[in-house]
């Protein structure tokens, strides 16, 4: 696509860490900011194969980003007419992100006519040499080139604030207002592009939350076609880090020149604004208790070093943004305020002093857990609602996880529990667990057709199940001193394969796979994708993650998943399209070798995409051309894609012969494909 020497080379330029100055007294053995080395172990399974080291990330300084960007800038409209966009869809370069071998990976939005394409956004992936070798696009923005969409609307800007304001007031918001005008946008989100307005709605939640709840409004039949939080909760509460060195300013401010000038204020009880930034007359910070108001401070401020540095030293990014540039944490928000949270607008993360205002929520896997939400604002920008929400959560809990482990902090070992000193529930239990989500009496364990209707706090129990399996594997085992046994959605056993493997897995798919409107199924095809750019499609660990999102019910065993060592699959995986509210397709294969009856337990792996997956039935179809139903048509089903292993009785027919699935679109809008068609005997 495009050829310059600074694509060519690769970017091998790091940071250069500051020194750290101490806040407290420091015996031997305490915590530092700056005590985990680049080489942390990550923990786990050591198994299988050596990363290829071109396939990691460079570490990127903020200048040699800023250029990549630059040329990006430089090169979008060529980029653009390489994709096949209309002429009238331009891309806006967002975030870029670069491979050791120099493969370079741009993330861009869109717009058509002016307007922001929502759900549009897409990641190409460049060689070093400047081709052209993939792109990622939302999941829902199939097609290279967006219909015309008529720019009048025939609803009034007015209504749509109408709409968004009650929306909001569900939520516990009093605004009378919204924030802003209402916007026009295009949406794609739901499939075929729609002019749409965003509106914006302030105030505060319920629970005393920020509230920026975005809203879309069909700007032709009034319809509400989407809404969601840009406010990024999430729950933790610690006391103390316990006795930490901590970046400062040499005026006595918590300013971490060492880490983007990172700064930490103190609101006093506020709700808004930045407060009054820590400032002391020595470099001793606090003094172990709540009632001291410095305490909270530095908490927060060593775990935004300790993320900053995990980032920085594990996945090579400098920086949430990769610009070298800090957020800053705002603490003692509100009065009795039990919740933490992340807001893009201000880039910034807040706690609260939980109940009594004698326990900051200030734990460093809170801190790691927020500031991920803003890696994931500026990467994958995973929108917040439904499957993508749920995925967004998981992510920060994921890399809340790596961070604890990586630190090594005495007072907060690693593990993967979350918010495991909050004691909410004042029966010493953690906020969530990841080897069995569901024990926290709310999240879920596995995937399942509509789990994009739950709390995004709770659909996230999946994909931390998912990274727990890669992780460690399934079973019993104790880590750290605590003791886990993880299920499977099939029984089946996962064999883990190591921490350090499953973040690398997760980041890389998070900066070059994921899109806005990534789901579950997703989500697995860009974590294969990564393991066999890293390790190779025929590597255990590419293997390993295919049976851990089986193991939470995404997709198929490889191998069909059968405990039976004899049984024998086959597979088509030639894609075949399938036409918006048109005739029926076929996928099929030749089974032969197989003496006498299928089984009465036969196994149908389907991997479709499709959005709003409800239009479609599914039918397996045996050679003498009996019909098995696999999937019913469900009109309220609003979700994407199936990806399902189905049990079929089909002990009455002859194994040997020609199978088919077959797939029909039953409504109007929405297209997609068979990706693949497997059997297992």
């Amino acid at each position: 696509m495009r050829s310059t020497p600074s694509r060519r080379a690769t970017a091998t330029g790091a940071l250069i860490a500051a020194a750290a100055l101490i806040a407290v007294a420091v015996p031997s053995g305490a915590a530092t900011a700056t005590s985990a080395p680049a080489s942390a172990p990550l923990g786990g399974i050591t198994a299988g194969t050596k990363a290829d080291p071109g396939a990691l990330p460079a570490k990127l300084s903020p200048a040699q980003r800023a250029e990549l960007l630059s040329e990006a800038n430089a090169t979008k409209a060529a980029t653009a007419k390489e994709l096949g966009l209309g002429s009238t869809e331009k891309l806006v370069v967002r975030d870029v992100v670069q491979d050791r071998d120099g493969t370079t990976h741009t993330r861009y939005e869109r717009t058509l006519d002016g307007l922001p394409v929502l759900g549009g956004d897409l990641v190409v992936k460049e060689s070093a040499a400047g081709k052209t070798e993939g792109v990622s696009k939302a999941s829902k923005a199939t097609s290279a080139q967006l219909k015309a969409v008529g720019l009048t609307a025939d609803v009034a800007p007015a209504a749509a604030e109408k709409q968004a304001l009650g929306a909001a007031k569900a939520e516990g918001s009093k605004a009378e207002k919204a924030e802003n005008a209402p916007r026009k946008v295009v949406w794609v989100g739901g499939g075929a592009p729609r002019l749409a307005y965003e509106t914006v709605v302030g105030g505060l939640q319920h629970d005393g939350t920020p509230n920026e709840l975005h809203v879309l409004t069909d700007a032709t039949t009034g319809e509400k076609l989407y809404e969601w939080q840009a406010v990024h909760n999430g729950t933790g509460n610690t006391q103390y880090n316990g006795q930490v060195t901590l970046g400062t300013a040499p005026s006595y401010t918590l300013t971490d020149t060492g880490r983007g000038n990172h700064k930490t204020y103190n609101l006093n009880r506020g709700t808004s604004g930045t407060g009054t930034l820590f400032t002391n007359s020595t470099d001793v910070w606090g003094n172990g208790t709540p009632q001291n108001l410095e305490t909270a401070g530095a908490d927060a401020h060593y775990g935004a070093a300790e993320t900053w540095d995990y980032y920085k030293n594990v996945h090579g990014r400098s920086g949430i943004r990769g610009d070298g540039v800090g957020a800053y944490s705002r603490v003692h928000y509100g009065n009795n305020y039990v919740n933490a949270f992340w807001q893009d607008s201000c880039f910034c993360m807040t706690y609260g002093d939980g109940d009594g205002n004698v326990k900051p929520l200030t734990s460093l896997d809170v801190a790691a857990h927020e500031m991920t939400h803003g890696l994931t604002s500026v990467t994958a920008k995973l929108i917040y609602s439904g499957e993508s929400g749920g995925l967004n959560e998981a992510t920060s809990d994921i890399f809340a996880a790596g961070v604890e482990f990586y630190s090594d902090t005495a007072e907060d070992p690693g593990d993967y529990l979350v918010g495991e000193k909050i004691d909410i529930r004042g029966n010493g239990t953690p906020l969530r667990y990841m080897d069995k989500p569901s024990k926290d009496g709310s999240s879920k364990d596995y995937w399942y057709a509509g789990i994009g209707n739950v709390d995004v706090h709770y659909s996230s129990g999946p994909a931390n199940h998912w990274f727990y399996l890669l992780s460690e594997g399934s079973g019993a085992k104790t880590v750290n001193g605590v003791n886990y046994d993880s299920p499977t959605s099939d029984g089946l056993p996962v064999t883990g394969i190591g921490r350090d493997k499953a973040l690398q897995i997760w980041f890389k798919a998070l900066t070059t796979k994921f899109t806005s409107t990534t789901n579950y199924a997703a989500a697995r095809t860009g974590t294969l994708a990564v393991a066999s750019e890293l390790y190779g499609a025929t590597s255990p660990e590419y293997a390993a993650v295919a049976h851990a999102w089986a193991g939470i019910n995404v997709g198929a065993r490889p191998g069909g998943g059968d405990p039976d060592p004899g049984g024998k699959v086959f597979e088509n995986t030639t894609v075949v399209n399938i036409p918006d509210a048109g005739a029926a397709v076929t996928s099929s294969v030749t089974v032969s070798g197989v003496a006498g009856n299928a089984p009465s337990t036969l196994k149908v792996g389907v991997d479709i995409t499709h959005t709003w997956r409800g239009d479609l039935v599914v039918d397996l179809v045996a050679p003498d051309g009996t019909n098995y139903r696999l999937k019913n048509r469900s009109a309220g089903d609003s979700a994407d894609n199936v990806v399902e292993t189905y049990t079929v009785n089909a002990s009455s027919e002859v194994a040997n012969g020609v199978w088919k699935l077959k797939v029909q679109d039953l409504a109007r809008q929405d297209t997609g494909r068979i990706n693949s068609f497997k059997l297992t005997f």
